[in-house]
């Protein structure tokens, strides 16, 4: 279970009072949680997550993540809502961390897509896209191209103990990347991190996303990329083109490409691969033995890139005039 600060019954009955949330029923920890610790708690006026944020998040973007959760829930995104509390703050102190309490979204999260919800997720990308417009703060995504390099050289000399060349062909692929990113395409708000796990379902209805701790400001269309990458593979790591068609359909019936977008689509679906590739590796050699968390497989995101690197254009992914 990935809770690394234990909460007593007496510190979060302590901490509930200062929200009119009513009285503490019982609490359990989330096992889901990877950056921080969660509880869902039970209070008698209803259920709520409260997170505690640990030492991989730092607190000044706080108010841009809640922030963003306020600001979208107000204009439609189902997302959690932060409480405030009797003074109007949403974030405090338990047990030497910050910590927030936000409301609880109903709906679990599909294990195995189908394209039903893949073009369902599309749909409700598409939403916090134009959500997001007009949100006053800006947020730089720490994981862009420029901070690639720099991540991959804290790990490049273990690199092979992965899998055989992968240093050679990370620095092959960085290159390439370095010298084509795209520029000018449409920006704003991004989630960034719109993993199948981080979106819930009421039968095969979108009902919620979380997570919002990666958010950023990016182009729209490489958090698209992210998703492609996130919902359409098989387990054999082929490409599944039913259901990128359904998510970049489902996508365009709220917000349409732009036809830079579009001829960028395989550039930015192998930089969203050489990101988590890169994060991946990084968590796989650096994890201690015994963490609470285990790492995720790095060679899922290098089979995911080696497809991409095969793509013409987004017709590939499904998406035809």
């Amino acid at each position: 279970m990935a809770v690394y600060t234990e909460v007593s019954d007496d510190d979060l009955a302590r901490f509930l009072e200062r929200y009119d949330i009513g009285t503490l029923q019982s609490f359990k920890g989330i096992a889901e949680g990877v950056e921080n610790t969660n509880y869902v708690v039970h209070t008698t006026a209803g259920t709520f997550i409260l997170t505690l944020y640990e030492k991989r998040v730092a607190t000044d973007d706080l108010p841009f993540f809640l922030g963003l959760m306020e600001h979208l829930q107000q204009h439609g995104v189902s997302c959690p809502l932060p409480v405030r509390d009797n003074e109007g703050r949403q974030l405090n102190e338990l047990c030497g961390r910050t910590a927030a309490l936000i409301t609880f979204i109903e709906g679990f999260c599909v294990k195995r897509p189908k394209p039903v919800h893949c073009a369902e997720a599309g749909r409700g990308l598409a939403r916090l896209h134009l959500a997001g417009e007009g949100f006053k703060i800006s947020r730089k995504n720490a994981l862009g191209p420029t901070d690639w390099r720099p991540l991959f050289e804290h790990f490049e000399k273990d690199a092979d103990s992965i899998s055989g060349n992968l240093r050679a062909q990370i620095e092959s692929e960085l290159d390439w990347l370095e010298d084509i990113w795209p520029t000018g395409l449409p920006t704003g708000v991004i989630h960034a991190d719109m993993f199948p796990d981080n979106v819930f379902f009421l039968g095969e209805e979108l009902s919620g996303v979380i997570d919002f701790y990666f958010a950023c400001n990016d182009f729209l269309a490489y958090d698209l990329a992210i998703c492609l990458n996130a919902w359409c593979f098989e387990d054999d790591y082929s490409f599944n083109v039913t259901k990128g068609r359904a998510m970049l359909s489902g996508y365009e019936e709220i917000r349409k490409l732009s036809a830079s977008e579009r001829l960028a689509m395989p550039v930015l679906c192998r930089g969203a691969a050489m990101r988590f590739l890169l994060t991946r590796c990084y968590d796989w050699l650096n994890t201690p033995e015994g963490a609470i968390v285990k790492p995720h497989d790095p060679v899922v995101y290098l089979r995911r890139l080696r497809f991409h690197q095969r793509v013409d254009t987004i017709a590939d992914y499904g998406l035809h005039d």
